[in-house]
């Protein structure tokens, strides 16, 4: 067929994900007898979605388990699930994309993961955030629960963007004077708030710490500045 006579992609329309690389979720990044088995060397068709429109992907090079987002607001979720990071409600591994069931009513227009948890936006400004949560991660604002296995609410609104570090989450918001928030561990600075909350455990020896932040909160260093883009390492955080 002609570059002229190929049919046009519908704008916003998605396209079909194709995947390479490790897939036993078991052994990356872990030493196990045997290494590693079944690497995929070329782009392949994932089976399960085959003729579904994805339109976004999210992963990291600390975490194991992928997102996919459909073009109908659906959202996937496939590999390591120790912490409950692919919002399912179990820590039970999943090798092949799997609609989050809990997320169906909404549509996910974004999603980001860290090393253990995953954080997606709706199209009217929500965020929902799973996995674990062990330094605040979520955003929910509580430590009680170490794992939350299914989507919480995250405790920002209006929500434009999001992008998830190893351990820490920071969000865009459309809300005045609240442009971009951070939660999580602030061991390396990565929250921006002008402080890693070291702390010292023993009064005999010297056993450091850091105080986590699960409330998202305000970066005030940058309450002037109209933030259009966030991107986050493992321990750090960029925007402009």
């Amino acid at each position: 067929m002609s570059a002229s006579a190929a049919p046009e992609k519908a704008a916003g329309s998605g396209g079909e994900l194709l995947y390479c690389g490790a897939t036993n979720f078991d052994a990356i990044n872990r030493k196990l007898a045997g290494g590693m088995q079944g690497n995929l060397v070329s782009p392949t068709r994932l089976r399960s979605l085959m003729g579904v429109d994805i339109v976004s992907v999210a992963s990291g090079c600390t975490a194991c388990h992928c997102v996919a987002l459909g073009a109908d607001g659906r959202c996937y979720t496939w590999g390591r699930n120790e912490k409950g990071q692919l919002g399912h409600g179990d820590t039970l591994q999943r090798n092949l994309p799997t609609v989050v069931s809990e997320l169906s009513k909404y549509k996910i227009i974004k999603a980001s993961v860290g090393k253990n948890h995953t954080v997606v936006v709706t199209d009217d400004g929500k965020s929902f955030a799973f996995g674990h949560n062990k330094f605040g991660q979520l955003g929910t604002g509580s430590l009680k629960n170490e794992i939350e296995a299914s989507p919480v609410p995250c405790l920002v609104t209006e929500v434009t963007g999001v992008a998830c570090g190893g351990d820490f989450t920071v969000w865009l918001s459309s809300v005045e004077g609240s442009t971009i928030l951070s939660a999580g561990l602030p061991q390396y600075g990565q929250l921006g708030h002008g402080t890693d909350n070291e702390y010292n455990t023993k009064d005999s020896s010297v056993k450091l710490s850091y105080d986590p932040q699960p409330r998202p909160r305000a970066i005030a260093a940058l309450s002037e500045k109209t933030i259009v883009k966030v991107a986050c390492g493992t321990n750090h955080t960029g925007t402009f």
